[in-house]
């Protein structure tokens, strides 16, 4: 089932310079400890829970939540008991 957001999602991401979308999905209670990645993102969860923790600051995100990254930030990922699904947007 496609997330009623995501057509909105992915226009105005490739609308603000993003050169891809892509769907991620993690397995349930997964960690992705501290890393940082070489481009900027953006995602929209669809399903699941994620934590997203970065400068100090830890964001708990839903069903229909936006997030964005700075190239080289570092972060960690966390997902609930179901797993995730989120859309991610990559800009170099």
């Amino acid at each position: 089932m496609t997330h009623p957001l995501l057509f909105d999602f992915t226009q105005q991401a490739l609308a603000d310079g993003y050169q891809e979308v892509v769907e991620r999905q993690w397995a349930a209670n997964t960690v992705a400890e501290t890393h940082t990645h070489p481009f900027a993102a953006r995602g929209l969860l669809t399903q699941g829970e994620m934590w997203l923790t970065q400068q100090g600051q830890t964001q708990h995100l839903q069903p229909g939540d936006i997030f964005s990254l700075e190239p080289h930030t570092p972060h960690e990922e966390r997902y609930g008991s179901e797993g995730a699904t989120y859309w991610a947007a990559r800009r170099s």
